[in-house]
């Protein structure tokens, strides 16, 4: 429906009568790297979400059992490049701008009783044919309802921040946003937003250290290995109708043994309701 070529209406005009985000339009998947990096990046993925726990070293076992060459610093600017953080049992540096003041992780120990007492958001790597995209969504940590997602081939912070202004308006304010120390989560943009807003508080992981994000960590596997591996998106307009379909499905039809054996969106709305 968008024409970028039109001179009577700007690309942002014709988004804005969508009612669609501008992130969305980046239907062509970044070739920053070659055909054998996005092989070993494809690979490195599938390998970080069948075990989160492995580090630069044992990356780059796995990846010479497969046949590439490659050595350590390869491996880790690769997974610096996907946003890949290992899990430690000790805190380690993770990708963040040491600049920035980092918040406190507010979710230690805290019961999550009812929707919009917590949101998660974070950033996933996603392996295509000719490139590669991201994702980024944010799940509220009551319900597994995924409250706002989006698509785009750079992670610059304008489009996260975008991503969480559409939800807050869409679903209200939550109480506490989580995030991990990623220089999107620690920019101006995001923080100056969610400060604005007052009554949101902002937490962020502790550094190295993703299980503190879970559930979203868990929802990335689960469109990965049901949704984007199998179907294998050739571009972006594939990779966002294949997102799409996948989260009206997520939220509204799978049942999670988790919240009473029912979808996302029941668990979310009823309660939501109830409190209101």
């Amino acid at each position: 429906m968008i024409d970028d070529k039109s001179g009577a209406l700007s690309v942002v005009h014709q988004c804005r009568l969508l009612s669609l985000a501008r992130s969305t339009l980046y239907y062509t998947a970044s070739k920053a790297y070659n055909e054998c990096d996005l092989q070993m990046m494809e690979a490195l993925d599938r390998l970080h979400l069948e075990d989160p726990t492995r580090g630069t070293r044992r990356m780059r076992k796995e990846l010479i059992k497969l046949d590439f060459q490659i050595g350590r610093r390869y491996v880790r600017t690769l997974m610096r490049h996907m946003r890949i953080r290992t899990i430690f049992c000790k805190p380690r540096t993770t990708i963040s701008d040491p600049t920035k003041y980092k918040y406190p992780y507010l979710l230690r120990n805290v019961p999550i009783t009812r929707p919009n007492q917590a949101w998660a958001i974070d950033i996933t790597y996603i392996p295509m044919p000719k490139g590669h995209m991201y994702l980024t969504a944010i799940i509220d940590l009551h319900s597994r309802y995924i409250v706002g997602w989006s698509i785009s081939n750079t992670m610059e912070a304008e489009w996260v921040t975008q991503v969480v202004k559409d939800a807050v308006e869409a679903h209200g304010k939550p109480e506490i946003m989580n995030s991990d120390q990623g220089v999107q989560f620690t920019s101006d943009s995001y923080l100056n937003y969610l400060k604005s807003q007052e009554t949101i508080q902002i937490s962020m992981d502790g550094k190295g250290r993703a299980i503190d994000n879970v559930f979203i960590e868990r929802f990335w596997r689960t469109i990965k290995y049901d949704k984007l591996y199998l179907c294998k998106p050739e571009n972006g307009r594939e990779l966002h109708q294949a997102c799409a379909e996948f989260i009206a499905y997520y939220n509204h039809r799978r049942d999670h043994s988790s919240i009473g054996d029912q979808p996302p969106v029941k668990a979310y709305l009823n309660e939501y309701q109830i409190a209101a």
